[in-house]
């Protein structure tokens, strides 16, 4: 099921059918009926999926590139082939921890291997322009870790370059998208479970320094861009962005305003980003949004949760919960399905694979199967949607023969629209959406002053 077939007017159906209780749990059993059926067939096609291997180039083997090919590790469909690295430390130790893949010190040779299909940018934000326009000029399908840059211009510029390359399959690391819990949620937020949206906040607490550890003042100040106020997006832009672009994807809206502010608090060592930052996104509609970020305190880890005038929903890991207001209409299934206090208030317990529909006294709760980290499912997505689209494409021009980059897109959002076609990724235009936005709101965090983002802000 795609997403527009997903995102009915539910306006429209309280219209036609008077809003009825009835009726909307009827709505509410389809739409779970088609999430269980859609996780069913996402989990039948990760255990049997025999198609191709995609095989795959890594560029950056710092702590995320390693975090990348621990995952790649365990993903048949994507073998890692080749390495790069311009620090030596770091590819000598590619080269002992992934001992088949090729090791390359300049990104340039690596993407002249043509036995490397896909393309894995892991370096630092401001690098990702140059790496990744040349990767989709050498023919590679690409990947780039989100945010992908660190200025607007240069975040708009990859989003076209993808755009100009219908061929290639790119997908930026909006990893939240892919993750099996947080896509189950997409239906019941869009058929209305929390009644009308009205706040959201995301929360992501951990102590730690944001500071690596290097060998002398020239490699420290290249691996702790993080910490240069000149090129780093900040704790918004590295990880307030994914939980803003969750909720944001979830409810279907986009920010007209953003405020926030930053301090030092913990890390006084010179750095010049905050180390804790709150942050505002105001909406058209009323609705609000608050992120709280630190690396000054760990309490209450991280989390999303949305408010609505029926329920509100918490994202947690890979569980999430659902809280009914005590004067929302009964939806049918949810009198049924399992309950779990949390801070003493019992929820009812969503579960990707797992929450069923069924008549009083079935057991509908069952534990997810869905058990890896959001970067493991990102990545395979990336590998499964890299074969659908070669395919597609291939069908294409035999069929058709060559054709212009326009009617090409077309073709292909017909071809892979449906859930039987495509594991669910955020696209280029995603992306640079979520970039730009965060982005603004690093502004407002640097500046103290309220943002306003407009939609030539927003717009590719």
């Amino acid at each position: 099921m795609s997403e527009q077939q997903q995102d009915f007017n539910r306006r429209d159906f309280l219209s036609t059918t008077g809003g009825s209780l009835a009726a909307m749990a009827a709505m509410m059993k389809a739409l779970e009926a088609r999430a269980q059926d859609s996780a069913s067939k996402d989990a039948a096609r990760r255990t049997s999926d025999d198609t191709p291997p995609v095989k795959m180039g890594l560029i950056g083997y710092g702590p995320r590139g390693r975090e990348i090919a621990k995952s790649l590790a365990q993903l048949p469909s994507a073998p890692l082939v080749a390495v790069c690295d311009n620090y030596g430390a770091m590819l000598r130790r590619s080269k002992r921890e992934v001992p088949k893949a090729k090791g390359y010190e300049d990104y340039q040779d690596l993407l002249k291997d043509k036995n490397v299909e896909g393309v894995i940018v892991a370096t630092a934000p401001h690098d990702h322009k140059q790496i990744v326009i040349a990767a989709l000029k050498a023919g590679k399908h690409v990947y780039c870790e989100a945010p992908l840059a660190h200025t607007t211009a240069d975040a708009r510029a990859i989003a076209k370059a993808a755009s100009d390359s219908p061929k290639l399959n790119f997908q930026p690391g909006l990893y939240f998208r892919s993750e099996p819990q947080r896509h189950f949620m997409f239906p019941f937020m869009r058929a209305g479970a929390i009644g009308k949206p009205v706040h959201a906040r995301t929360q992501w607490h951990k102590k730690t320094s944001w500071r690596r550890v290097s060998p002398n003042r020239e490699r420290e100040k290249a691996i702790n861009w993080r910490l240069n106020k000149g090129i780093s997006p900040g704790l918004v832009g590295e990880i307030g962005m994914h939980q803003m672009d969750l909720v944001n994807h979830l409810l279907s809206l986009k920010p007209v305003g953003v405020s926030g502010f930053g301090n030092n608090i913990q890390w006084d060592d010179g750095r010049q980003v905050p180390d804790t930052v709150n942050v505002v996104y105001e909406y058209e509609n009323g609705f609000s949004l608050t992120q709280e970020i630190t690396l000054a305190n760990s309490f209450d880890g991280e989390y999303e949760v949305m408010h609505g005038t029926n329920s509100a929903v918490m994202l947690r890991g890979a569980q999430a919960w659902m809280y009914k207001e005590t004067d929302a209409p009964l939806i049918g299934w949810e009198v049924y399905a399992r309950k779990m206090p949390h801070y003493g208030t019992p929820g009812v317990v969503l579960a990707a694979g797992a929450t069923t529909l069924g008549k009083g006294g079935k057991k509908l709760y069952q534990e997810s199967t869905f058990t890896q980290t959001p970067l493991f499912y990102s990545l395979e997505a990336f590998a499964y949607n890299c074969h659908q689209v070669k395919t597609t494409v291939a069908d294409f021009v035999e069929t058709f023969g060559e054709a212009d980059n326009e009617t090409l897109h077309a073709f292909l959002k017909d071809q892979l629209s449906g859930t039987n076609s495509l594991l669910p990724a955020a696209t280029a235009a995603d992306g640079f959406v979520a970039n730009a936005i965060a982005l603004k709101a690093n502004e407002a965090v640097n500046t103290g002053k309220r943002i306003e983002i407009t939609d030539a802000d927003i717009t590719v």
